[in-house]
């Protein structure tokens, strides 16, 4: 099965276009290093954490060496947070993995470490051929995304999805 790191920016803004059932219906697994989950995912209920380990997200530590590693890139990639690091030191550490974040810079080194990286329109976009969420609550995310100035996903990639997605709506 292939294994999916995430950063926090990806599960805040699955949270914004309210799709983490849509995510966790993937045929993936989802990991997220144990420091992320438990200090950048802030704007995350309980229940909503609760709800992404019941659903299947696992929770990862690091082991002291990876830790080190990642202190160590904080060190040497200084446009990247320390949680950053954590998330690329698990993804480099597993393999078959994909990182899934929304930071150009971690996708940017996570590619000169061979560490196949994406963002959320990769995910999105993974939704939709798997037809883990009804076109509606795609369409809704989009808007929600565009809507929000704290979601950075390119406004031309989202316009043209969305009106992929409402032509599949008049269609039917």
């Amino acid at each position: 099965m292939q294994i999916v790191i995430t950063d926090s920016s990806g599960l805040i803004d699955l949270k914004k276009g309210n799709l983490f059932r849509a995510m966790l219906a993937l045929p993936f697994e989802f990991v997220i290093p144990d420091i992320l989950f438990e200090d950048e995912l802030l704007s995350l209920t309980d229940d909503e954490k609760q709800f992404l380990l019941y659903g299947g997200l696992k929770v990862q530590t690091l082991s002291g060496a990876q830790v080190a590693q990642a202190y160590q890139y904080r060190a040497e990639f200084t446009r990247l947070s320390l949680h950053d690091n954590f998330a690329l030191v698990l993804a480099e550490n597993t393999e078959t993995c994909v990182l899934l974040t929304g930071d150009e810079n971690l996708k940017k080194l996570a590619r000169q470490k061979d560490v196949k990286a994406h963002g959320m329109l990769w995910l999105f976009d993974l939704i939709f051929e798997h037809e883990t969420a009804p076109v509606r609550v795609l369409i809704d995310a989009i808007n929600k995304y565009i809507e929000d100035p704290f979601v950075w996903l390119p406004d031309i990639e989202l316009h043209k999805r969305l009106e992929q997605y409402r032509s599949i709506l008049t269609e039917s």
